[in-house]
């Protein structure tokens, strides 16, 4: 019975190690970015450069986590896309939660992207 604690401590510790590598596979700038303290403008840099990919969306919500107001949805991505504006830097991203990604980003308060923006 005294074993119990150390396999329950082995089993954990091989989860999160194991969580931790797809990450890093499918988007190391993700890893990146959580290691260091990133400007406002990297940050918008960063979600522009990696618009499209699985874990955009999760990257969007670390990044401005409390300061996205909806201000609109519409036809896109995978279905509908809601448009969350960001009031501190005025700028408004287009998020689709089918598949959790980023879709568009624009400067300003965009209640309504083109459609060929957020397909």
């Amino acid at each position: 019975m005294k074993l119990a604690p150390l396999i329950a401590t082995v089993t954990l510790t091989g989860f999160l190690t194991v969580w931790e590598a797809p990450l890093k596979v499918i988007n190391p700038s993700l890893v990146q970015a959580s290691a260091q303290e990133l400007s406002v403008q990297q940050k918008i840099e960063l979600l522009t450069k990696s618009k499209g990919q699985i874990g955009s969306g999760d990257q969007l919500r670390r990044f401005f986590f409390g300061d996205l107001e909806p201000i609109g949805i519409q036809p896109g991505g995978a279905g509908h896309v809601v448009n969350l504006y960001n009031k501190a830097n005025n700028v408004t991203f287009s998020y689709c939660s089918t598949y959790d990604v980023i879709v568009a980003i624009k400067k300003g308060k965009v209640t309504k992207f083109e459609p060929n923006e957020v397909k």
